[in-house]
């Protein structure tokens, strides 16, 4: 289980994230800070996997922080979070080690997917910004992770081979494959692979060429 310490100066946004975060049983909330004074000593007492950082703290500036925690916590992976993706910003948050930068207009569902990617090792990446690989998936709010997902699964991989092959835990799998379903309004495998042929995400196999033009 990942062990998450959030910081946001929001009380509000705390809570929903922390709530959010409750929901996957992959993840525990093992503290919480609302200044950047706080986050350090906060550190220091939960020994967290993952920091949940604001962009915008009090007292010291969630960038400044960043930095601090890549210095006095190497092992600790940080997460940025912002309410606007400004290029100068995700770019000093790439430079000074976030492991991903995740604007707060993401659905709160998708912060354990984050989490456990960044635990994996995945590669930096900005959640939530309007960049996306087609404007048809733009408007449907897929991930590109979920993206990855959705094409492995239309090429018939099971779950254990959609891991295998993105180098992800099959829950984690899962997660991805309930999300996608939530935002596609999709029931299963069998659809969600339809609407990947449909959309031009992967090419229909030949004998399905026909059926699945909308």
């Amino acid at each position: 289980m990942a062990r998450v310490l959030v910081a946001d100066d929001h009380r509000l946004m705390l809570a929903g994230i922390k709530r959010a975060l409750a929901a996957s049983d992959e993840v525990e909330v093992v503290g919480e800070a609302s200044a950047g004074s706080q986050v350090l000593p906060a550190i220091n007492r939960t020994r967290p996997d993952v920091v949940l950082l604001d962009v915008r703290m009090p007292d010291v500036d969630g960038l400044t922080c960043l930095a601090r925690i890549r210095k006095q916590y190497p092992e600790v992976k940080v997460v940025m979070l912002s309410a606007g993706a400004e290029p100068e910003t995700v770019d000093e948050a790439r430079r000074l080690g976030a492991s991903a930068y995740a604007v707060k207009t993401i659905t709160p569902l998708d912060l354990p997917a984050i989490v456990n990617a960044v635990l994996e090792g995945a590669e930096f990446a900005v959640h939530g910004a309007p960049e996306r690989s087609s404007e048809r998936t733009a408007a449907e709010g897929l991930s590109e992770r979920e993206l990855a997902v959705l094409r492995a699964l239309a090429r018939g991989l099971s779950n254990k081979e959609i891991a295998r092959e993105l180098w992800v835990t099959e829950q984690t799998v899962k997660f991805h494959l309930r999300n996608i379903y939530r935002k596609l309004e999709l029931a299963n495998r069998t659809e969600a692979a339809r609407y990947a042929y449909r959309h031009g995400l992967v090419d229909a196999p030949p004998g399905e060429q026909r059926a699945a033009q909308p």
